[in-house]
């Protein structure tokens, strides 16, 4: 076991104030904790600090899916989605223990105006969603489904105008912890990472930037970090770290949007399969309704976002808003507020401008009700061999539309990314999405290459970050299940139950035989399980989890999806970590304190009491 915790994180913080990096990374989020591990892995001497939890600001809060953003096919942003698709694939291949398939089911209604989809349109998306997406042929083909069939499957769905269904794949994922898996793998390869650690100026030399002044804000020492390039990975803050720098205007880039989630007993709302919908609301948007742990959770909103970037809170509007567009496509749920078990809100780092990207596009604007039939028939002519890629493409290259930005809806705004050096030579890599964090990484790692060979004489070979596995996915992607089978036998062997292997076997990859290993090495802590117990030990020993808060919510789903059993756990967690880091009765009261208010923020108490 690589150790990464709370010791080495002085050891790191001591080299970073000590030692010239070639790179130090602003941001710990699933960009730059991309970026630490092909940089660490190609030799780079590589720093990251980030002033939360790692993943804590933005890439713990999203839709928790790696998907291929099919909506765009109906503006027929083909590029974008083509990218991603592929990306996606690559993405379970070198974290094959994180993104899962898990088809995704469309329905179709003709009574609600304008839509999204309809049942031809919905085909031709799924087969060219299918072709990009390389699974043509494959046990994860699309098909549709007769109205008949989806109420046989979700026979809770709105009956009224139901169509039929389109089914085609998507992927579920646990956001937190491809983070953390990068950010360990990097540690590994030999990098500097600590989290909670603050950027709070530039060095210069000159008027070009040549590191940064950074505070620990758990101990309040504030140290200069120096290093040959520095990156912006920061997200919706990346406007926010450029204007450290006050010898010269910035121009903002980012439009941040907030969105938001929330999670109910399954027998509350019970949705056999990931499904998404329009909203009936005519406003641009689609939902989300996805199973997970004996739990459902539907979002997303989709709104600009002024407020807050550390703590973007649910309000009342938005809790309104999703259980108006559920409660319509479930007419029997009938959820209400108090039925909400937990919650999150979170900000996507959108791109101001509308412009293409670096490498995927995003000039996602509405297209004409012409140019729209005018690609449906020329995809039909194609599949049918009448016509060529080169006439496809032509048709693709001249559509009619209303792209301004002005008009967009945050729905619409793209999702693509931006790689720029500045004048004062920091480069900021913003935008994206997580599907496509590696690619954003690969792009950014050729930049700094070229600027360490021109500038510096230090010339580096880039891994293949296709085939670089994070930590824990170092097993062939294509016997996940079997994997997971094998390796709970040594969970088992440990003493645990057999779900309670399993479900770390699939959850942390190869990295739960270190989790069985200490199952096997120490008792369990008081009133905690000893599956338990080993999942916290490895989450101090090794994943760099400071608080109460850092496990339960990010290293693990406890608060989002297992909000039953906290209750039970959360006391026995916080004596552990105050018995591992030696907290004084004051620092304890302290971390509990703190935990129950990210418990009350998500479990949405204010609101509930009026």
């Amino acid at each position: 076991m690589v150790e990464f915790s709370i010791k080495t994180r002085k050891e790191t913080i001591d080299t970073l104030a000590q030692e010239q990096l070639d790179l130090l990374i602003i941001g710990g989020g699933i960009t730059g904790a991309g970026v630490a591990l092909q940089a660490a892995a190609s030799g780079i001497k590589t720093g990251l600090i980030e002033m939360q939890d790692f993943s804590e600001g933005t890439s713990s809060r999203s839709t928790k899916l790696v998907h291929g953003g099919i909506r765009y096919l109906k503006t027929f942003d083909v590029e974008v989605v083509s990218d991603t698709v592929k990306e996606r694939a690559i993405v379970q291949q070198i974290a094959p223990h994180i993104p899962k398939p898990d088809p995704m089911l469309l329905p179709i209604y003709n009574d609600e105006g304008p839509t999204t989809f309809d049942m031809f349109s919905v085909k031709v998306a799924m087969d060219l969603y299918d072709r990009l997406a390389g699974v043509t042929g494959t046990k994860y083909e699309n098909y549709t489904l007769t109205a008949k069939e989806v109420l046989a499957r979700e026979p809770y769905i709105k009956k009224e105008g139901l169509q039929g269904a389109g089914v085609y794949l998507d992927f579920r994922n646990n956001d937190s912890r491809l983070v953390i898996e990068n950010i360990k793998q990097a540690a590994h390869d030999g990098a500097y990472l600590a989290s909670r650690v603050k950027a709070t100026a530039f060095l210069y030399q000159g008027d070009k930037i040549i590191g940064v002044k950074a505070r620990d804000e758990l101990t309040g020492k504030v140290f200069e970090i120096k290093a040959n390039v520095v990156i912006n990975t920061s997200g919706p803050w990346v406007d926010k770290i450029r204007n450290l720098n006050f010898t010269r205007a910035v121009i903002p880039q980012m439009r941040p949007t907030k969105g938001v989630h929330l999670v109910v007993d399954a027998k509350k709302l019970p949705v056999p399969q990931p499904t998404y919908f329009d909203t009936q609301k005519q406003d641009g948007r689609m939902v989300f309704a996805i199973p997970r742990e004996n739990k459902t959770y539907f979002g997303t909103t989709d709104t600009d976002y002024d407020g807050n970037y550390e703590n973007p809170q649910v309000t009342q509007e938005d809790v309104d808003y999703l259980l108006d567009v559920i409660n319509l496509r479930y007419p029997e749920a009938n959820l209400t507020i108090d039925d909400i078990e937990s919650s999150w809100a979170g900000l996507r780092p959108l791109l101001m401008g509308n412009a293409g990207s670096d490498y995927n596009g995003g000039d996602n604007g509405s297209l004409s009700d012409q140019s729209f039939d005018n690609v449906l028939n020329i995809i039909g002519e194609f599949k049918a061999n009448k016509v060529s890629r080169a006439e496809v493409e032509d048709v693709l290259n001249h559509l009619e539309n209303s792209r301004a930005e002005k008009k967009l809806s945050p729905s619409q705004v793209s999702r693509g990314s931006s790689l720029k050096r500045e004048p004062d030579h920091l480069i900021s890599l913003s935008g994206g999405k997580i599907t496509d964090y590696r690619k954003m990484a690969e792009g950014a790692i050729e930049l700094i290459k070229k600027v360490l060979a021109d500038e510096f004489g230090q010339v580096y070979q880039a891994i293949n970050s296709k085939t670089y596995a994070v930590s824990g996915g170092d097993f062939d992607p294509e016997k996940v299940a079997e994997t997971v089978e094998q390796n709970a036998l040594i969970g088992i062997d440990a003493g645990l139950s057999s779900d309670e292997a399993t479900y770390i076997a699939d959850f942390y990859g190869t990295n739960a035989l270190i989790i069985f290993k200490l199952a096997k090495s120490y008792p369990a802590y008081a009133q905690l399980s000893l599956a338990e117990s080993a999942m916290l030990r490895y989450a101090m020993d090794a994943e760099m989890a400071l608080t109460p808060s850092d496990y339960l919510m990010r290293r693990t789903n406890h608060i989002l999806f297992q909000r039953d059993r906290l209750d039970a756990i959360k006391l026995p967690v916080v004596d552990a970590m105050a018995d591992y880091y030696g907290w004084t009765d004051d620092e304890k009261t302290q971390q509990l304190d703190s935990l129950n208010k990210v418990i009350h923020t998500s479990d949405l108490i204010d609101l509930k009491e009026g």
